[in-house]
């Protein structure tokens, strides 16, 4: 009996529903499917969403599920450029349907900034256990610049989108900063500026970013990087 790939198989059925007339289909959400998408972004993005290497590949764990999927999107339809990107979403590879599952997926991924202190020596003690829950372990290293500054321009400036504390709104889908590499913030920061990123979908010519200067841009960060501590 041949044993065929399930991602094959959702692929055939993604190019069978683009011949049928376009319906409204809600959509079930599948997490075996989306566990099995995750192991390609494990790659770069880790087994849990935490990205690595400093902010080289961004922490997507924990994102609003809207924010995720209109990523991917962007992606897909070359409209954010990401060549790493390019050969993870075309749309015979990732439909609809995968970034439906993979964006809830990554969006319910809770990761802990620090461990709840246990007695290794008490009886019963979960060794395994323990080792599991630290790799949901993450805490974004602290920033240089000036945290009290940066939280004043923060709160003027930020907090109406991005919340008190810098971790987003999942119901306006506003991605968190706090928790996020900071490397990877200066890096999207840069791509606004040049206008290869829309900074907000709903006022897509707005310049806010562009009254910031370096100095006050990395107080901002240095505060966002200690929210996690």
């Amino acid at each position: 009996m041949h044993i065929i790939n399930r991602r094959i198989l959702r692929g055939v059925a993604a190019g069978l529903l683009l011949a049928l007339p376009l319906v409204l289909i809600a959509h079930e959400y599948d997490p075996e499917n989306a566990e099995e998408i995750n192991e390609v972004c494990a790659g770069c993005h880790d087994e849990y969403g935490q990205g690595g290497k400093q902010g080289k590949y961004p922490r997507i764990a924990g994102l609003p599920q809207g924010y995720l999927k209109r990523q991917l999107l962007l992606f897909q339809d070359r409209e954010r450029p990401n060549m790493p990107m390019v050969e993870h979403v075309e749309k015979r590879e990732l439909p609809l349907s995968d970034i439906e599952d993979i964006s809830i997926w990554l969006s319910r991924i809770q990761l802990k900034t620090k461990l709840p202190p246990v007695d290794e020596t008490a009886p019963g003690f979960d060794a395994y256990a323990r080792l599991q829950e630290a790799k949901k372990l993450m805490q974004v290293p602290r920033s240089e610049g000036d945290t009290k500054h940066g939280e004043k321009l923060y709160h003027r400036e930020c907090r109406s989108c991005h919340g008190a504390k810098g971790m987003g709104n999942a119901r306006k889908e506003v991605p968190m900063l706090a928790g996020q590499y900071t490397q990877y913030l200066w890096r999207q920061v840069k791509r606004f500026l040049k206008g290869e990123r829309i900074h907000d979908p709903d006022e897509p010519d707005d310049e806010l970013l562009k009254d910031f200067t370096h100095d006050e841009l990395r107080d901002i960060f240095a505060w966002l990087s200690v929210q996690d501590d």
